[in-house]
């Protein structure tokens, strides 16, 4: 693999120097003709207006590519050189109006859609839950995708405040009810907390989903529940999204809406380590915000799970390159 696109290693520049960029890799704008080169895309989305309470989401992509600078080259477990194996390169960020909802999720949908184009696989960071909508209207194919969906909440609501159906609590209602999912492959893992009413998540249920509750999670373990979720989505086109809210708040607090009594940052590492080989076309990490998490633990958290997703986006290239 050229060596264009290989991280800066901290043995030549010391971490703290040099612009950031998602775990050091070279920094690719609209506009720089190296985007054709790029296998895959890790792309800012700092955008926050679906959030109902706590915001500050808008400023998760710039703090992850800080923690990320403590990414290095090898992964161990996988006994692979995931930039060695696909073209990796920061994007920049996708447009968004921070003034006007409907027109940032067009915005975004347009620069991510941009990458799909040109054969990129888009890794996106946010930003609230809501960017997973255009994130799937980018990625849209011939027939709906599967997804494996790490929250502590379904975000499969309807409306909120008076018949508002656009927020962080209903993206994948609204990609169900575009077509972009398919209800049948979509597996959400780690759902908890407390609800508004107990028929919350009944709507996801009805349409197939499996629903995979905090209680079950712990019944069965981590490597059983990356199984069954291979079973969900089989091997059809899949879509990845990591909640980090997904995470017990004992580890990650800087999020819009954390929930007590989730799974730890290792065995979130031990469910993805498990999916290596499904085919997934794009992912996204979201819901990290730096105004709740001052330490930046968050963010580290976020950067190591990035990885780990970064992982399987590259082996699943590699394997697509092999034929």
């Amino acid at each position: 693999m050229s060596d264009a696109f290989q991280p800066i290693s901290a043995n030549d520049r010391p971490r703290f120097t040099e612009i950031a960029s998602f775990m050091r890799l070279p920094h690719v704008p609209e506009g720089d003709p190296r985007r054709a080169q790029v296998e895959i895309g890790l792309m800012g989305v700092p955008f926050d207006l679906g959030t109902t309470n706590r915001p500050g989401a808008r400023h998760g992509p710039r703090q992850v590519r800080d923690a990320s600078a403590l990414i290095r080259r090898a992964h161990r477990a996988h006994g692979m050189y995931p930039f060695d194996l696909a073209r990796c390169a920061d994007m920049g960020d996708a447009l968004v109006n921070p003034a006007d909802l409907q027109d940032s999720l067009a915005r975004i949908a347009a620069s991510v859609a941009a990458l799909h184009a040109a054969g990129t696989v888009p890794l996106c960071v946010g930003g609230d839950h809501l960017i997973t909508l255009p994130l799937l209207r980018a990625a849209k194919r011939d027939q709906p995708l599967g997804l494996i969906h790490f929250d502590s909440h379904s975000d499969t609501w309807d409306t909120y405040f008076g018949g508002w159906k656009y927020t962080h609590g209903t993206p994948f209602r609204r990609a169900i009810e575009e077509g972009l999912l398919d209800p049948k492959r979509c597996i959400q893992i780690g759902i908890r907390g407390s609800m508004y009413d107990l028929a919350d998540n009944s709507w996801a249920e009805q349409q197939g989903m499996r629903v995979v509750y905090i209680e079950e999670y712990w019944r069965m373990g981590p490597e059983a529940v990356a199984a069954e979720a291979r079973r969900v989505v089989g091997d059809g086109p899949t879509y990845l999204s990591f909640d980090i809210d997904a995470i017990d708040p004992a580890f990650a607090p800087g999020t819009g809406t954390p929930e007590i009594g989730g799974y730890s940052p290792a065995e979130a590492q031990r469910m993805l380590r498990g999916l290596m080989g499904v085919d997934f076309v794009a992912a996204d990490l979201v819901e990290v915000s730096p105004p709740f998490d001052q330490t930046g633990g968050t963010a580290m958290v976020a950067a190591n799970l990035l990885f780990e997703i970064l992982c399987l986006l590259a082996g699943r290239v590699a394997a697509r390159r092999a034929g």
